[in-house]
């Protein structure tokens, strides 16, 4: 008979407090990191706090290596609470939400990738959240976020013409990073904020674009296009999602291409992170 002792409740609950003193010791510490950053970044000029690539690249490895019984639902929520929350304490921010769609999918989302630190300030139309990130733009580079549905309804009235000009706001992400069914917050939602001077991720780009008629697109996804909205009042608009290395000559060039009369570069996303089937 083995004279090792058994291991009873009180060993793990044990184990678990000392992981809990751990996790929260390390939140000090990254706070501690915080600090030193801002400092950093006061010698050097300021800068945005947002690193919409960075946050891309760690969410994959941390989708990839998940594994166990804790979901991956709940480890992504915590990821973006911490990394949203730790961007607030170095650089205050809100984050302003299209409420017209219908407000428990877009406070659901909001919550899930921002937290409740973050404040959160509803809008009933896009054109709204655009104004709203537009004038809180601050000299340090720092400024508000934006949600909007990735996508066109027919309330939404053309809101990616508002993000054409160049000193308009941007599409910077698109949340959720990983898509999956059953997602708690899963409504897909664009991020914009005011103009990156660096770090967005670039994997996907949007458009705008215009013309009096409508292009012949029939072959446009087979090149990776895909056209997101559009509407046909006041000529024909649309936005667009391509590959990131396309260019507006690029996409004049596509068949059909030569309608667009005019194309503006909105933004730009990071790759949709698509979970294996074992995972």
């Amino acid at each position: 008979m083995s004279e090792t002792k058994a291991e009873g409740l009180s060993d793990l609950r044990a184990e678990i407090d000392r992981i809990d003193r751990d996790m929260h010791a390390l939140l000090m510490q990254r706070g501690e990191i915080i600090d030193r950053l801002i400092a950093v970044k006061a010698r050097q000029g300021g800068g945005s706090a947002f690193r919409p690539g960075r946050e891309a690249d760690m969410m994959r490895e941390i989708a990839s290596r998940h594994h166990g019984r804790l979901p991956l639902d709940t480890v992504e929520s915590i990821w973006r609470v911490i990394i949203s929350t730790f961007t607030y304490v170095q650089s205050n921010y809100s984050v302003h939400a299209d409420l017209s769609g219908g407000d428990a999918a877009m406070r659901d989302s909001a919550r899930f990738h921002f937290g409740f630190t973050v404040p959160l300030v509803g809008h009933a139309t896009p054109e709204g959240v655009i104004a709203a990130v537009a004038g809180s733009q601050r000299p340090d580079g720092g400024g508000d976020l934006g949600m909007i549905r990735a996508g066109f309804h027919a309330e939404d009235d053309r809101w990616w013409e508002r993000l054409a000009a160049a000193d308009a706001p941007k599409i910077i992400a698109r949340l959720p990073f990983v898509e999956r069914p059953g997602h708690p917050a899963g409504t897909p939602v664009f991020i914009i904020s005011n103009p990156l001077a660096e770090a967005a991720a670039t994997d996907v780009a949007l458009f705008s674009a215009r013309g009096t008629t409508a292009p012949d697109a029939s072959g446009w996804r087979a090149l990776g296009c895909e056209i997101l909205g559009q509407s046909e009042g006041d000529g024909f608009s649309l936005l667009l999602s391509v590959p990131g290395d396309r260019t507006v000559e690029r996409l004049k060039n596509l068949p059909g291409g030569g309608a667009l009369e005019t194309i503006s570069w909105i933004g730009s996303h990071a790759e949709r992170f698509a979970l294996s089937p074992d995972q």
